[in-house]
């Protein structure tokens, strides 16, 4: 099953109501899993600052002597404010060098994600006390995607939840499974990407983030990706600028996309995308098999 949904502000107009808005739609969610959610929010960033999303699940961490570790290896300022099991580290050093780190010298904690806009939060259990739990709705920011999972072919862990990010502000939900997951992740790690989990979620996201670090564009990269992915699947997939859709040939996964003059919204079924304001006079439509469908924002720095 699992329920995807994502809302890109093409205007300012509901800027400020982001979270709130991405909630909501992540509620009408919940029958599609219950088993986990999560989300990941993108505004316009601090100039020069980096953000790492990490969690150490179930556990209450002093987060202070990596800071201070951080510090060291990135020759930077590092803050760190704590939320429950996450922390969001804050610097201006290169946020995928502090993401290696971390992974390679902190037993115990996941990086969630990384880049200049964005942040990420995920949890095992119902949709609506894990958006609560990280106060979603007071969120504000230029688009969000988000997910809730039933876990059909993995233990139920926060972190084989959705979204998976491997490179910076590349972010990615997943309906569907994908076959050559395994073959793709070995491939993968000889470029350079590294993975956290067994989920074929996160593959999907590291193949994402080697094309682009590779100089595709967004819509190049998920054009390459219907070749390079083998299996079933619906994706939305959020960047720094970007916005972005695809269905496999197939498209047997369900997937709806919505569209007015201040907001495009995609979620497996209409009745999250119909309490959106102004949805009355959106276009609606199915998504195409095999087409890539992107959306940028003007003037926001990648």
């Amino acid at each position: 099953m699992c329920g995807i949904v994502g809302l890109f502000l093409k205007t300012e107009t509901y800027r400020h109501e982001l979270g709130r808005l991405t909630a909501d739609m992540l509620h009408e969610m919940r029958s599609r899993g219950l088993d986990s959610a999560g989300f990941a929010v993108y505004d316009e960033g601090s100039p020069g600052r980096s953000r790492i999303t990490v969690l150490a699940e179930g556990r209450e961490v002093d987060w202070e002597p990596t800071a201070r570790e951080l510090e060291f290896v990135l020759d930077e300022a590092v803050g760190v404010r704590a939320i429950h099991d996450h922390a969001v580290f804050e610097t201006g050093g290169d946020s995928r060098a502090a993401r290696q780190w971390i992974i390679d010298h902190v037993p115990g904690v996941s990086v969630l994600s990384h880049g200049k806009h964005i942040e990420l939060f995920k949890a095992v259990g119902d949709p609506d006390l894990v958006a609560s739990r990280f106060d979603l709705a007071s969120r504000q920011g230029t688009h969000a995607i988000g997910h809730t999972r039933m876990a059909t072919e993995s233990a139920i862990t926060t972190n084989g939840s959705h979204p998976f990010v491997t490179g910076p502000d590349t972010c990615l939900v997943h309906n569907g499974s994908l076959s050559n997951h395994n073959r793709l992740r070995e491939q993968l790690r000889g470029q350079g990407e590294s993975f956290q989990t067994l989920n074929d979620s996160e593959v999907a996201a590291g193949y994402l983030s080697w094309r682009l670090r590779e100089g595709d564009s967004l819509e190049q990269a998920l054009e390459r990706s219907l070749d390079a992915l083998d299996g079933f699947y619906t994706f939305a997939i959020g960047t720094a600028d970007g916005f972005a859709i695809l269905r496999d040939p197939i498209a047997c996964k369900p997937a709806v996309i919505a569209e007015t003059d201040d907001w495009v919204a995609m979620s497996s079924e209409f009745r999250a995308i119909a309490c959106l304001p102004g949805v009355v006079d959106a276009s609606v439509w199915e998504p195409e098999p095999a087409r890539v469908y992107t959306w940028s924002l003007a003037g926001v720095p990648a």
